[in-house]
């Protein structure tokens, strides 16, 4: 064991690695300055120990420091220099000792670097920017910010338009219900007072009305199919605003047939066909409203298409048609056409004209037969087609048509008429002359004694005369004797035309009497020509026997040559 002297004697500690070796003291930094200005300045840090024979290790936020090629580092490690400061290397630095078995680390030193401001931006936080414009809704509230990295902090200065005193000293500033006379340019001006950097920012602001409503206008004349082009303008007050166009509520795609202008706002429609006629819509729009126009249809003409001819409401077109006699026939004519056509209706080697799209017969006769046809005029696109059918009519047919018929009847009728009036007046006529000259003629009347009518009744009712005496033509002479007998004066008298109606022998001929009395034969000698004749017997006599013995008209149309229909009317 051994025993050393107190000078000698060792004092033990807690770490047995000191025994050998004393204890190392705490290093500290000094600085060659704690704030510098980016990329301006150079920073120099040293690192003091009392200790001889260590290693000294340097630490930038509490790591291990990174070495680059801005940094230099002395040979002893003490000294270490940042020949260009950057922004990054603001911060905490420490040094290290480090001995045999001992480490000791100074007190953090703060490097602080100026900065800024950089280079920055205008932001319009409710706008939307187009190129070097950002536009805004007219109405809108708009908000205005700048965001830049700047040590201190910078000073903001806002200018609008040409105005040279600065309006806000904020990083941003709001304008509320924006209009158009908050347009213009705004600057915005930054200032850092520790780096003496200025920064100068722009931004033109575009204040965009609300879109209206706009409408397209059309041309007013007359639009025919194939024969014209038309063009749609899409009418807007706003000029900056967009054009979109929509067909049949589809966006519109562009060909030969639908040319849009460069600035889309008129349309051409190159030889129009019938289904251009839309409804066709334009609408205008920015980024934050949009408006779209009323539909639009165009009214275009064609036709008429191709003409048929159906029966009543039958869809099938027909050529030919059979119909009963008597019955009704509806014939319908349609042709395609806008607008819709115009349609009359012709019979063959007829003049009348019936107008309308449905022919309508009533009660069919045979003189409805023939080729009916049917025209449909457009008289906007002055086109015309027309289409025959022939209608045949079946049934029993007449020997006389109905016209005929009635014709007849009707001439009958005016014929009876005009000869029971004829008859009437002859007949009162004679009646007057007979009883004028019976009343101024009385030989006749003595030539007639009332001794011998007896027989001529009897032969009267054998005849039936019905009492009417019939006086036949025959001489009289006034101043002569009554002759004895007719038998050499029989072959002058002419034939009695009512000889056949009288019997084989009457009675009254053996004593010369007729029914009006006694017949006196004319003599046997020649008629003495200055003795006067009586006046002939009374010719109505004779027209009243034709009119009550019907049996002896075949007789007296034979003798007297009347008219048939005279007779038969008085008869009647």
């Amino acid at each position: 064991m051994w025993s050393l002297p107190a000078a000698a004697q060792l004092t033990l500690d807690a770490n047995p690695f000191t025994a050998t070796q004393g204890l190392l003291a705490k290093p500290t930094i000094s600085i060659s300055q704690n704030t510098a200005t980016e990329q301006m300045e150079q920073v120099t840090f040293y690192c003091y120990t009392k200790d001889a024979n260590v290693t000294i290790q340097w630490f930038f936020k509490d790591v291990p420091l990174v070495f680059h090629e801005r940094m230099q580092l002395s040979t002893d490690g003490k000294n270490l220099t940042i020949l260009t400061v950057q922004r990054e290397d603001s911060g905490i630095y420490k040094c290290e000792a480090q001995g045999f078995l001992q480490v000791h680390r100074s007190d953090p030193t703060f490097l602080t670097v100026n900065y800024g401001p950089d280079p920055f931006e205008i932001k319009l936080e409710s706008g939307v920017s187009s190129g070097e414009v950002v536009e805004v809704i007219e109405g809108s509230t708009v908000t205005l910010s700048v965001d830049t990295r700047s040590h201190p902090p910078p000073d903001y200065s806002w200018f609008l338009l040409n105005n040279s005193l600065p309006f806000s000293s904020m990083r941003t500033f709001t304008i509320r219900a924006v209009s158009k006379e908050h347009e213009g340019m705004y600057r915005c001006l930054v200032s850092n007072i520790a780096t003496h950097l200025l920064r100068l920012s722009a931004l033109e602001v575009r204040v965009l009305e609300m879109l209206t409503e706009p409408h397209i206008v059309s041309p007013t004349l007359n639009l025919v199919e194939n024969a014209s082009s038309v063009t749609l303008i899409c009418q807007t007050s706003h000029k900056e605003a967009g054009v979109l166009w929509f067909l049949r509520g589809q966006a519109l795609l562009p060909n030969k047939h639908l040319v849009l202008s460069a600035n889309n706002r008129s349309l051409v429609i190159h030889g129009l066909r019938r289904d251009d006629t839309g409804p066709y819509e334009c609408e205008v729009w920015n980024w934050g409203s949009r408006a779209r126009s009323k539909a639009l249809r165009l009214t275009i003409s064609y036709g008429p298409d191709q003409v048929d001819i159906t029966r009543g409401a039958a869809s099938g077109a027909v050529s030919t048609v059979k119909a009963e006699l008597n019955s009704s026939l509806t014939l319908h004519c349609q042709a395609e056409s806008q607008p819709g056509a115009e349609f009359q209706w012709t019979l063959e080697h007829s003049t009348t004209v019936y107008m309308g799209q449905q022919l309508i017969i009533g009660t069919l006769t045979w003189e409805h037969q023939g080729v009916y046809n049917c025209m449909a005029s457009n008289p906007l696109t002055q086109l015309a087609r027309s289409a025959s059918v022939l209608v045949t009519v079946v049934g029993p047919r007449s020997s006389l048509s109905a016209r005929v018929i009635v014709g007849i009847a009707l001439g009958i009728l005016i014929f009876i008429a005009l000869t029971a009036g004829l008859g009437y007046f002859l007949y009162s006529r004679n009646a007057k002359r007979f009883s004028r000259k019976k009343a101024e003629d009385p030989v006749q009347e003595a030539a007639t004694p009332s001794s011998v009518e007896e027989p001529c009744a009897e032969s009267c009712s054998t005849l039936g005369c019905h009492s009417i005496s019939l006086d036949w033509p025959k001489a009289m002479y006034a101043n002569l004797p009554e002759p004895q007998g007719q038998a050499g004066v029989k072959e002058m008298l002419p034939p009695d035309p009512l000889e056949q109606f009288y019997e084989k022998d009457p009675p009254s001929t053996a004593s010369g009497y007729y029914c009006n009395g006694p017949r006196k034969p004319p003599p046997t000698i020649a008629l003495d020509p200055l003795v006067p004749t009586l006046p002939k017997g009374n010719t109505e006599s004779d027209y009243e026997v034709l009119l009550y013995h019907p049996e002896s008209l075949d007789r007296w149309r034979a003798v007297t040559n009347l008219p048939l229909l005279l007779a038969e009317k008085s008869v009647g």
